[in-house]
Order: structure tokens, then sequence, then C-alpha cells
């Protein structure tokens, strides 16, 4: 042995691995220090003997398989096997040569243990949770589930290994389930809702969160956990039910209220007619009145419950804004009451022309009425970044503190002969605008409402 085996032979006995060598007809030729250890046999016991008749339990196993593999394909080979004799795992390289093998060995008995352990956590936690858990590969097709996902559908752990999730997913909801789905494929975590159908065929309503399998810096598919909320949905539309045969009792309600007094009124004027031999014409003007009051609610709740149209186009606000002053004009005359325009120049609002007008004529309209003694209303229109802005300021009686919370709710006003509906028609046109309507009032000095509307329209 020269100078260089004798320094490899000395490497060899120093590294942490075990290390032996075989020829062509699978003796040993070579034994490391760690080797000696790892297989608790001595070198002298074991130099030119064959590895299959000192270890014939390997035989069968994978080390077999895999030195032959590694010598007649001539090829390096890695893998983890347990040897039973030994109670042990070792992880093994195998590397080829013209005199035979060389093998690389470490005993790794703690670290398939401790991965042993966290498997069976995981299959603990996968098995044992309330909810259903399952994994698809990347085609969507089931590779595992629980008794959870067996519960929820009705189908066996066995029936659903031969599906995807497509046929278990009701029609209308499967494009968007899809693109969920996709989504995990490529690496995010998807929370969603959809509608699966059980194996009897009723549909459930599912929360459903899928999360990419990643080995290896790899997605290699997708898990997948679901809730059935079938109950929870069917709660959340009682509710909405109830809330909304709530509100239409209230609203009902007031607009009994609101129309009975002038019909009250109008019969009342009836029987005197009748009854009486006296000029009536004082009686068939305030009977006009109360009809004229009728006339007004009723169009009022026609304009709110009429569905809103989306017609939206580039508008200019000041040309909309200048059509609704000519409009009003001849009103703000007779209460004494100028209407002073302030317009900078602002982009062209994607908006519907009339339903803005709208509402620049009931808030205008508001502010003349609050003003009976006469005053100035300065109407403003400006453009805040993505905004623009119509501000409306009156010199008016103003609105207490404590009622301007309730401003927009049917049949709250502030007015002797008002409704309140203009004011509600006004906020949902601007609301479908994509816009906001503030107000600021101080009892006393007057009102300014600023509305605020994105110039791309609503999102």
């Amino acid at each position: 042995m020269n100078v260089k085996d004798l320094k490899a032979v000395e490497i060899l006995d120093r590294i942490t691995d075990g290390f032996f060598a075989l020829d062509k007809e699978w003796n040993f030729t070579y034994i490391n220090k760690r080797a000696q250890e790892l297989l608790f046999r001595s070198r002298k016991n074991l130099i030119n003997k064959n590895i299959w008749k000192e270890f014939p339990e390997a035989v069968g196993l994978a080390f077999y398989d895999n030195y032959h593999l590694s010598a007649s394909q001539q090829i390096p080979v890695t893998f983890d096997a347990y040897f039973p004799p030994l109670l042990t795992w070792f992880s093994v390289s195998t590397y080829p040569s013209e005199e035979g093998l060389t093998v690389f060995f470490q005993d790794v008995t703690m670290k398939k243990e401790q991965e042993l352990k966290n498997e069976q956590h995981y299959q603990s936690l996968f098995a044992q949770h309330p909810d259903a858990v399952f994994s698809f590969d990347l085609e969507g097709r089931y590779l595992s589930v629980n008794k959870g996902m067996e519960e929820l559908l009705g189908y066996t752990k066995e029936e659903f290994l031969t599906l995807s999730y497509t046929p278990l997913v009701k029609e209308d909801s499967l494009e968007e389930t899809n693109h969920y789905f996709q989504k995990a494929v490529n690496g995010m975590t998807q929370h969603y809702e959809t509608k699966a159908i059980h194996k009897d065929g009723h549909v459930i309503d599912v929360s459903v969160t899928n999360i990419p399998i990643v080995i290896n810096k790899e997605i290699v598919g997708v898990y997948g956990i679901a809730k059935d909320i079938t109950m929870q949905k069917q709660s959340e539309e009682m509710l909405i039910r109830s809330e909304k045969l709530s509100v239409v009792g209230e609203l009902s309600a007031s607009i009994a209220h609101e129309i009975r007094n002038p019909l009250t009124s109008l019969k009342g004027f009836l029987q005197l007619m009748q009854s009486s031999s006296e000029n009536v014409s004082i009686y068939l003007e305030i009977m006009s009145d109360e009809i004229s009051r009728i006339e007004e609610i009723t169009g009022e709740l026609l304009l709110l419950a009429k569905p809103q149209a989306h017609d939206f186009k580039k508008e200019s606000i000041e040309r909309i804004t200048e059509h609704a002053m000519v409009l009003l004009h001849s009103q703000a005359l007779i209460n004494n009451v100028s209407l002073i325009p302030n317009f900078k120049k602002t982009s062209l609002v994607y908006c519907v022309a009339n339903q803005i007008k709208q509402v620049i004529i009931n808030i205008v309209k508001n502010a003349i009425e609050s003003m009976p003694n006469g005053g100035d209303i300065s109407i403003i229109l400006a453009e805040n970044e993505d905004k623009v802005q119509i501000i409306v300021k009156d010199q008016g009686c103003g609105i207490p503190k404590r009622f301007l919370s309730e401003v927009g709710l049917p049949f709250y006003t502030t007015k002797e002969k008002g409704t309140g509906l203009g004011m509600m028609t006004t906020l949902r046109i601007v609301e479908t605008h994509g816009g906001t309507v503030h107000i600021n009032s101080e009892e006393g000095k007057g009102t300014t409402v600023e509305i605020q509307l994105p110039i791309k329209g609503p999102a």
C-alpha cells in the first residue's frame, strides 16, 4: 500500500459516515471504523467475505436490489432502508467503479422515528378533524379523504378515490370553483363558498379552503378543508327576509300615516260640503291642496321604488347644474333667494345625467325652502383628485345636531309639509353612482351639503 493509499485510508477512518468497498464478487475489500460500529462487526471478520453470506437478511430487501442496480447499470444510487436485525434505518449512497462498488451509509433511525411520529400526528389530525379534509392531485382527482368528508357528501373513501371534484359541484358554481382550484394549484391558498351535491342528490352550501401541497419547492397537489354552512345560509336568508318584512312594515305604517291625514281632511270637508249651503270654494281650495300632497307622496314613492337606470355616460356636471338652476330659478325668485354659482373647471363624470340633475334639484329645493325670509345659496363645483365635488351652502334655519343622523330616513323631514322621500332618493342615487353625501349644519346659521362623485363612475 503506497503513501497515497495510506492517507486515503486514514481519511476514511476519520469520517462520520460508515464506508465499505466491495469487489465484483461482492466481497468486502475495505471497511472503515464507523462501518464496524454501525454493523457491529469487526473488519477482520468481514474482509474478503461475501456481503450476502455475512448479511443474508439483506437479500430481498432494498439493499440487495439497489446494490445490484448500481453495479449493473454503473450509476450512483441513494436510498433509505430499514435493516430488521439491527432495528436500524440506514441512509445509503452507492458509487460503482471498475473494481466493484463503494458504499457510504448513516444511521438515520432517530430522524426516521421523528418523521414517523410527525406523519402519525398528521394522520391523526387528518382522520380526527371534525370538518371534511381531503387532498387532490393537480387534476382535481381525490387522493385521500377523512371520515368527515364521507359524512359530508355520503360517498365512501373508495368511491371518492375514483372521482374528481367536478361532478360533485353544482353546475352553476363549477366555473367559480375551478377558478379557485387553479389559483391553489398556482400556489395561492383560497377561501371561498360553493355548492356541493350530496350522493343522494340534495345540494349543500359549503365553505372551502384550498391549500397547495408543496414538496421540495414543487406544488404536487392541493389540500382541502370543507364545512357544511347550509344551516348558516338558511339562517342568514331568514334574517334578511325578516329584516325586509320589518322595513316593509315600518314603511307601510309611515305611508298609511302620511296619506291618512290628508284623506281625513278630504273626508271631513266633503261631509261639511254635503251639510252646508254656504259658499264651499274655500273648502275646495283646501281639498285641492290635500290632494296635491297625496300626489306628491305617491310620486316620490314611485321615484324611490322604480329601478334606477344605469345608462352611464360621460357628462358635464357644470351643464347639469346649470339646467337644474334654470328649473329652480322661478321658485328662488318667489322666495327672494339668490342662486350664486361658483364653478371651477371639472372633468367629465361618468354618470346618469337626469339622476344627478334630480339630486341637485332636491338639495337646492330643500335649501330654498329652509329660507322663508330669503337669502343666498352658493352652488360650488370643484375637483379633488379623482372626484368632482358639488357643494350647496344655504343661510337657512339649519338642522339640529340631534336630528342629523335621521336625514335620509323615509318620512323624516324638518319641513311642515315634507315627506323626507326626496332626500332618501338623493342618497340612493348618489350611492348608485359610487359617491358620498356629507351634511354639515348649524341651527339658525344654515346647512352645507357636499356631494362627491367619482369621475370614473361606480367601481
